[in-house]
This record gives C-alpha cells, sequence and structure tokens, in this order.
C-alpha cells in the first residue's frame, strides 16, 4: 500500500507541530481543504468491475472539492502513520475530513484524565522507556519471573500529568497491523524526507483535546476506557467519579450535548451516563465486545446478554461493534449480518470500527474481516465493505485509522 506524497505534504505543510495549545493556534487549528491524497483512487483501481467501481469513478473525475464528513470518524487521530491521540495525528485525521475525533480517556496518578488507548500502553505508544521515568513504571525493563524477561508494563497511573505531557507519542509498537513507514511509502521514496518526527508526538490532557477539537470544528467521542488498576483508585477514587469526571470536562469545554459521542464498553457506564447526564448521552455509544457471539445465527443473536432489545429500551441509541459482527456472507457476496439486522430492527443506529487498521485484505483482514474473508481479495475490498455498512446495513458512521477513505466514500455518496 501506498499513500501519496499531497496527503503528507498537505498535513506537515498546514499542519506543523504544535509547541502549545495557546489561542493563538486557532486559526492554525482549523481545516481550510479535505486532502485525500492517491490513496482512495488507487482503492478504486483495484475494485472488481461493477456499478461501485463506476460510480465511484465518476466521482474521481467529477468531485474537486471534498467536505468533512461525519461518517468519516477518526481512530486515535490518523494512527497508521501519525503517532496516536497525539496533536499531529488529530490535526491530519482532520485534514481528511474526519467529521468525528475520538479520544481513549484514561486517568493519571494525580487523577487528571488524558488521552490514551489504554492505561497501560505507555511502553508501546510513548517514549517512556527512553526517559527518566521509566524507573516509575509498574513493571520496569529487566523484571524476571521464573527466569523469563517479564515486557515493560509503564501506565498513566504510575505518573503525574506534568510527568506525562513530558512524553512523546511514538507509532505503537505493540500494533503488528501497523505496518511499517518503508511498506506505506513502497512507491513513495520520496515521502521518506517529509515524514513527521516518529517520536515527537504532542500528548494532550483530555481537556487540552477538547480545545483542540473545537479550534478543529469536529464532533467529539470520547471512550472511557476500562482501568487496568483497581477501583476505587488510591481507596477513594470510584468509577463513577471517572465517568462524571469525563462529562464534566466536556461541559467546561463549551461542547454542546449535540456534538458529543461518549462511548464505553461497559453497559455499568452507559446506564449510568443515561441516568445522571440525560443531555450528553442522546448520542451514547455502546460499544459491543461480544465477539464469540455467531452473529450470522439468529439464535446466538437472540440470547445475547443484554439483548439488543433491552439494549434499546434502556434508552441506548447507539451501537458500535467491530466491523466483522455487522457482515455476512451469501451467494458469495458480502451482506448484513443477522446481528446488524436485529439490531436495526431493535430500532439502535449502528457504528462499525476500524477500517485501515488491518494488514492486506489480499491476506484475508484479520480479525475486522473474519466473517468475510473468503469473499475479499485485495485492499479495494475495503471500498465494497464500506459500501456494504453504509447502504445495506445503515451504519451512521465508520471508526478509521486513514479517514481519506471513509471521507472520499462519504463524498461521493452522499452519507456525509
Amino acid at each position: 500500500m501506498s499513500i501519496h506524497r499531497s496527503v503528507v505534504a498537505a498535513v506537515l505543510l498546514s499542519l506543523p507541530v504544535m509547541s502549545s495549545l495557546a489561542a493563538s493556534d486557532e486559526a492554525r487549528g482549523r481545516v481550510s481543504a479535505v486532502q485525500l491524497g492517491l490513496r482512495p483512487q488507487q482503492l478504486v483501481q483495484q475494485l472488481a468491475a461493477g456499478l461501485l467501481k463506476t460510480e465511484l469513478q465518476a466521482c474521481l473525475r467529477e468531485k474537486k472539492v471534498f467536505s468533512p464528513a461525519s461518517f468519516s470518524i477518526g481512530h486515535r487521530g490518523a494512527p497508521l502513520l501519525f503517532p496516536e491521540h497525539t496533536a499531529e495525528s488529530y490535526r491530519a485525521a482532520a485534514a481528511m475530513g474526519a467529521g468525528i475525533l475520538e479520544c481513549d480517556v484514561t486517568f493519571t496518578r494525580d487523577r487528571e484524565l488524558v488521552c490514551r488507548h489504554d492505561q497501560c500502553d505507555l511502553h508501546n505508544t510513548t517514549n517512556i522507556l527512553e526517559t527518566a521515568l521509566v524507573e516509575k513504571c509498574v513493571r520496569p525493563p529487566g523484571q524476571r519471573m521464573n527466569g523469563d524477561n517479564l515486557e515493560a508494563q509503564c501506565c498513566t497511573s504510575d505518573i503525574t500529568l506534568e510527568e506525562f505531557k513530558s512524553l512523546k507519542g511514538i507509532l505503537d509498537r505493540s500494533n503488528l497491523n501497523v505496518r511499517s513507514e518503508d511498506e506505506l511509502l513502497e512507491t513513495n521514496s520520496a515521502l521518506r524526507d517529509m515524514l513527521p518526527p516518529q517520536n515527537g508526538g504532542t500528548l494532550l490532557s483530555f481537556s487540552e483535546a477538547l480545545q483542540l477539537f473545537r479550534r478543529l470544528n469536529v464532533g467529539v467521542a470520547p471512550e472511557l476506557k476500562s482501568p487496568s488498576v483497581s477501583m476505587p483508585f488510591q481507596d477513594e477514587y470510584s468509577q463513577q467519579d471517572y465517568a462524571t469526571q469525563l462529562v464534566s470536562e466536556v461541559e467546561a469545554a463549551g461542547i454542546a450535548p449535540e456534538r458529543v459521542w461518549l462511548q464505553s464498553f461497559s453497559y455499568d457506564d452507559v446506564l449510568y451516563w443515561l441516568k445522571a447526564y440525560p443531555d450528553y448521552a442522546r448520542q451514547v455509544v455502546y460499544l459491543d465486545d461480544r465477539y464469540n457471539t455467531d452473529v450470522n445465527n439468529r439464535e446466538s443473536v437472540i440470547a445475547m446478554d443484554p439483548p439488543l432489545s433491552k439494549i434499546a429500551s434502556d434508552g441506548v441509541r447507539i451501537l458500535a461493534p467491530p466491523l466483522f459482527m455487522l457482515l455476512g456472507v451469501e451467494e458469495g457476496e458480502v451482506v448484513p449480518s443477522i446481528y446488524a439486522r436485529e439490531a436495526k430492527n431493535a430500532g439502535l443506529d449502528l457504528i462499525g470500527w476500524t477500517t485501515e487498521r488491518s494488514g492486506s485484505l489480499g491476506d484475508g483482514g484479520g480479525f475486522y474481516y473474519s466473517t468475510v474473508q473468503d469473499v475479499i481479495s485485495n485492499d479495494g475490498d475495503i471500498l465494497t465493505v464500506v459500501d456494504v455498512l453504509a447502504q445495506q446495513v445503515g451504519v451512521i458512521g465508520i471508526f478509521s485509522d486513514w479517514p481519506a477513505t471513509t471521507t472520499f466514500y462519504a463524498n461521493c455518496k452522499s452519507t456525509l
């Protein structure tokens, strides 16, 4: 897979590395024009001949200006190439037209909220192992058990907000699906000198991310991450305190409820928000991780706990499972899964995650495409899957690690 230089050039020139989040940055924070690069064109070229390919080819010929789309959700920003949950990654996603950006929320030792996918991923997503802060890690490098070396583990709860902000973001070392820069840029060697420094990503507190999202004029999808430490933390900071703090910071940032999609894998968190913050929970998203369900077997779907009908009757409007749970195969074609059909019958809106995160779809696409891997053949089928999700499943949005693709589709198929 290659990414044309226009994408990275536009991002680097219009989205400079931030030294602060001061008000003076407001002007450069806005996205003046969406930059898609050649990635969408390359995916269209790989599509099998058919109506979708014809429609998207026509769009490429005719459409000169692309607009941001709420259908296109930046998953941790644009982490296919930019360090996740950094200012640079968020700016890149906005430049590619993501209408909503995600901040996975966790907390520091002094109970400040920050953007990080996992409370204990600092050893994989930041440069902490090369700093003096490594000594504060819950499991520093070099520890052994039964004669074996243990992998280092460093958590936001090990350090203060000030210490967290001293770190730099890097591409996730633990994610084997993230391809190397060399592979990403294999046909664009001129890009190598233009890459942002991979150890230079600017880490953000949640409140700073909210300020940035306001300046970028995007919707906000904060996910309350499951703590990796025992709760109540420090014997007094409860899960409810944590969930309350997240909404309080959104309110303090002055972000309107209609611009917010609260998210959690914990159904208890979802129910708490619905009761305590009905305005901000109108678009609450229950992240469904019941992966062991046979999503193409009606009996299995009906037996899910809580049932899809119960989720809807509790007041939840939006369900967000991984892509594969929304898909099935009939007569050699990608179709909506029984789970997806039952969710829609229950009155639930759906969001899928995550495109541009798997390895090559020519190798089956891995986790995210596991229910349709027998009928996909190359990366062009990303667009096949997106089209089924949009037109047949009826999803209201898709998370992507490279939002240019979903922005392109949304503009061409009027799903803005």
